[in-house]
């Protein structure tokens, strides 16, 4: 049973971002660092990817791992409606897939960052500079 009223729970989920979120804007100021241009969130692409590095035809995609279904401590599931997040979840998932799929059909190199390696800062540098060379 959730604990707070269905018109608080509506204003706590409407406040939480899909765009510009912490750990997307860590993972763009490091690319940016290490002399990468980019464009974002780009229409035209399945998805609006995240990140968009045309001249290199790479995408990152920053994924909320509780949003995207990771399988770390950050993804726990939620004790109330917990049918509903089950769903909610395994759509994100099935939606992602098919948009990465799309996007390396069209010539495009996909990288996921989860949220809990940004976090965690787990030699993330390192990882989007190999990406970048690969």
């Amino acid at each position: 049973m959730d604990t707070i009223s269905p018109d608080q729970r509506s204003k706590v989920m409407g406040r939480i971002r899909s765009k510009d979120t912490g750990p997307e804007l860590v993972v763009r100021s490091i690319l940016h660092r290490l002399g990468y241009r980019f464009r974002l969130h780009r229409k035209d692409l399945p998805g609006k990817p995240d990140i968009v590095l045309p001249r290199h035809r790479k995408i990152v995609l920053v994924q909320g791992c509780f949003w995207h279904g990771h399988t770390c401590r950050l993804a726990s599931k939620p004790k109330s409606n917990s049918g509903y997040w089950e769903q909610k979840i395994a759509g994100n998932k099935a939606r992602d897939a098919r948009n990465i799929e799309a996007l390396q059909e069209r010539g495009w190199i996909v990288l996921e960052v989860w949220e809990c390696d940004v976090r965690a800062n787990v030699h993330l540098e390192k990882l989007l500079q190999r990406f970048m060379m690969s």
